[in-house]
């Protein structure tokens, strides 16, 4: 075990609510586990006047892994776009060189009928999407409004790939289809974009030169959106850019029927030290947002931040086994009819029970094998 904390950030709204929960639970898989907190975003803008301090910036880079709540509310939108509390995520994702998002869409049975897919197209799905996470158009240049000699104004974003950050975010794509099913799915629009064609070339070129073992298929994103609704199963890993990454994500995952229920990782590049000892800046959060109208009413569905500590366990600190265990006690609550707000409509409403934040991470805690 490294000697070097967890940082937590728990940010705004629902943040510290799910981030406690995830941390009893983690404190009951591993006592020893150390922990170090900060402020971010929203919250950290009212108190120290920026969204993400320098200090907090540290302490992430210097943190085994950082576990990631939520930022963000209506109460700083008069805020200036660089002080925004979501520029503390981008920050981070950029500053920690975060390349490669995971997030897996995982339809869990007890749910099946969340979905407002029929329960026969989403039953038994299993899904990796892998997004690039710290270039394209979200972080290309030049961008910015501007003015055209006749004074009338426009606005230029900016969709930029590398050759290195193609083939990074590629490689890692095949090695978890290798470690899967083995079927990638690369997604672009090299039909009318040009870095869509580039990256379609290079993610082909891996695949000869690495990974023919894998089997490869290319869709534009517009369809894949709409195969993503019609028949999500045949899909396996998905691999696509930062832009399409973020659109085709929320769709997979609202396809298995709560946003409440899905985690994702943030991995920057495998490094090796002098003594041989591998290991990755990693980030961990709920894909789901601050949720500031329920915010302080311990409502909040904690399964995606415990689902996600259990993500940090597997990549970060190389406990599968941990992981599985919280992996299995997520679903068993979900089995036994216990279920938070956001879903409480889902299952039998005769067995259902009704539980707030901190008696599901109760529950969870309970139904750990440890």
């Amino acid at each position: 075990m490294s000697e070097n904390p967890i940082l937590v950030l728990a940010g705004d709204g629902i943040g510290a609510e799910v981030c406690a929960q995830s941390l009893r639970v983690l404190e009951k898989v591993d006592p020893t586990l150390r922990f170090e907190s900060a402020l971010v975003g929203g919250a950290a803008y009212d108190k120290e006047g920026t969204p993400l301090s320098e200090e907090t910036l540290e302490k992430a880079k210097r943190a085994q892994a950082v576990l990631f709540g939520a930022v963000g509310g209506e109460q700083w939108s008069h805020v200036k776009r660089e002080l925004r509390p979501e520029m503390a995520l981008i920050t981070l994702r950029k500053a920690l060189d975060l390349f490669a998002n995971l997030r897996p869409a995982q339809a869990f049975p007890a749910l099946a009928s969340a979905s407002s897919l029929k329960e026969e197209v989403i039953s038994g799905l299993d899904i990796l999407i892998v997004r690039e996470l710290t270039s394209g158009v979200y972080f290309g240049t030049p961008r910015g409004r501007k003015l055209k000699p006749d004074k009338t104004r426009f606005c230029i974003d900016t969709q930029y790939y590398d050759e290195h950050e193609i083939t990074r975010i590629a490689d890692i794509a095949f090695d978890f289809a290798r470690k899967r099913r083995g079927v990638l799915c690369s997604v672009d629009k090299a039909n009318v974009m040009e870095t869509g064609a580039f990256w379609r070339e290079i993610v082909t070129q891996r695949h000869l030169e690495q990974f023919s073992d894998v089997e490869l298929s290319h869709m534009y994103a517009d369809n894949c959106a709409m195969q993503l609704v019609r028949r999500p199963k045949q899909f396996d890993v998905i691999l696509t850019d930062n832009l399409f990454g973020d659109l085709l994500s929320d769709c997979a995952a609202m396809s298995t029927g709560s946003l409440g229920m899905l985690p994702s990782a943030a991995l920057g590049a495998q490094v090796t030290d002098a003594d041989g000892k591998t290991s990755r800046k990693a980030m961990y959060e709920p894909i789901h947002g601050s949720a500031p109208d329920i915010a302080g009413r311990n409502w909040a569905n904690p399964c995606a931040m415990i689902l996600s500590a259990a993500m940090m366990l597997r990549y970060s600190f190389d406990r599968d086994a941990e992981a599985d265990t919280i992996e299995r006690a997520v679903a068993q609550a979900l089995a036994d009819g216990l279920r938070t707000r956001d879903i409480a409509e889902h299952g039998d409403p005769e067995t259902l029970k009704i539980l707030s934040c901190s008696a599901m991470g109760s529950a969870i805690i309970e139904r750990l094998e440890l």
